[in-house]
């Protein structure tokens, strides 16, 4: 019998501070559980509101001084959010660690691109990435891994999009950003080829919602296991999570305690 050659855990859009803590909390246990050597983090990581274009879209934006405090306090949250799934991925030695920039990060770059002599905004440089030991991916980039691809998810979208994501690319795929737990297969002439949006992992309260104007959702908590085998062969499992629990090898993983 032929051995996992490599194990990941992925995990898509956090949002940190507006993360779900009981949904974090089973990304913990599930990582010290079955101690992947690998893992990658889809983006949308932070929340990053003090940045959002958004913010001031019916207001007039006040001096840099003013929200520099803000800002701060955005890249503190988002730290400490990546510091509670670090400490668990420090714990069983991942190997392996990548971070993949989602549209949510591409607020940062536009602000630096603003003010460009404030560098230490960029998302490399103030979620210290390199000192944390992960490896950079501008968004809209994929990183392949095996037969399987990741990227942020943005670039097709709809009701269907995991269906788009096969048409469009041809290739299996792993992604975020739609918040929704779906999976699509064809059989193309070359194999099959799939493709899986995994959820997110942020509170979906109406509360931390305020954006959505009240309107329901389809979103989903979930994150993914891979196990990659000889010639980059790969089987996914999708890892539910509903309020706040999960399992794994017929084991209740609770992250509400």
């Amino acid at each position: 019998m032929s051995k996992v050659l490599k194990r990941a855990i992925v995990t898509p859009d956090k949002h940190f501070p507006l993360h779900s803590q009981p949904a974090i909390n089973c990304v913990k246990q599930v990582i010290e559980i079955v101690k992947p050597n690998l893992y990658i983090d889809l983006g949308d990581t932070g929340e990053w509101g003090n940045f959002s274009h958004w913010k001031w879209k019916r207001k007039k934006k006040p001096p840099l001084e003013v929200i520099i405090p803000t800002l701060n306090q955005d890249v503190k949250d988002v730290n400490e959010g990546m510091d509670q799934i670090d400490e668990s991925l420090d714990k069983v030695g991942c190997e392996t660690k990548h971070f993949i920039q989602g549209n949510h990060e591409l607020w940062l770059d536009q602000f630096v691109d603003e003010h460009p002599y404030l560098p230490h905004y960029m998302p490399k440089n103030c979620l210290r990435l390199e000192d944390r030991g992960y490896k950079y991916h501008k968004c809209g980039k994929f990183l392949k891994v095996g037969k399987l691809n990741f990227y942020h998810g943005h670039l097709y979208g709809g009701q269907y999009h995991t269906a788009n994501h096969l048409r469009k690319l041809g290739a299996n795929v792993m992604y975020g950003h739609w918040h929704d737990i779906q999976q699509m297969s064809a059989t193309h002439i070359d194999g099959q080829k799939s493709a899986w949006s995994i959820g997110c992992l942020k509170d979906m309260t109406r509360e931390s919602n305020e954006w959505l104007g009240g309107r329901g959702h389809n979103w989903s908590h979930g994150f993914a296991i891979v196990d990659f085998f000889r010639g980059g062969n790969f089987s996914v499992h999708l890892m539910q999570i509903i309020d706040g629990v999960t399992s794994l090898y017929g084991e209740k993983i609770d992250g509400n305690v």
